[in-house]
């Protein structure tokens, strides 16, 4: 098995500690980190931080399937609701799946041996080289997010 250089990946926890369909919370590299255990046990990691509440609850939230529509049909997408406006988040991308303009941080993330390992901030991001400076932690917005408009409202 190819394992990760330690200096690129942080240990979370092991895999069978996040019940299925659920998220927890972890600390990587000052940032705080949602990773979620889809039924089939794929795992995924988004940033905590919901734009919309303006608060790091995302790992609270509901995990499920929707159907969208693709550029080759219909397709199934692993999202999360936000527990507090309930806007969705594909679990793979860090989409807004009910405002594309929006999108939250999505993770490297890789189980090696049972241990969940999170990584850098996949391209793409919308905040991917932004400086958060532990906002998220303090419950602020991180640096470089635009707040959206009608948020909390």
């Amino acid at each position: 098995m190819n394992h990760p250089s330690p200096a690129t990946f942080t240990p979370v926890c092991r895999v069978d500690e996040i019940d299925p369909e659920s998220g927890v919370t972890a600390l990587v590299d000052g940032q705080a980190v949602a990773v979620f255990k889809t039924y089939d046990g794929r795992v995924y990691a988004l940033g905590n931080y919901d734009p919309f509440s303006r608060a790091s609850v995302l790992a609270r939230g509901i995990v499920g399937t929707r159907t969208q529509k693709g550029p080759e049909g219909e397709e199934s997408v692993d999202f999360v609701a936000s527990p507090i406006h309930k806007q969705a988040f594909a679990l793979a991308t860090g989409e807004c799946l009910d405002d594309a303009t929006v999108r939250v941080p999505s993770y490297a993330v890789e189980v090696a041996d049972g241990m969940v390992l999170v990584g850098a901030v996949l391209a793409g991001s919308e905040l991917a080289g932004a400086e958060l400076a532990g906002a998220e932690l303090a419950g602020a917005e991180p640096a470089g997010a635009e707040p959206v408009k009608g948020a909390g409202e």
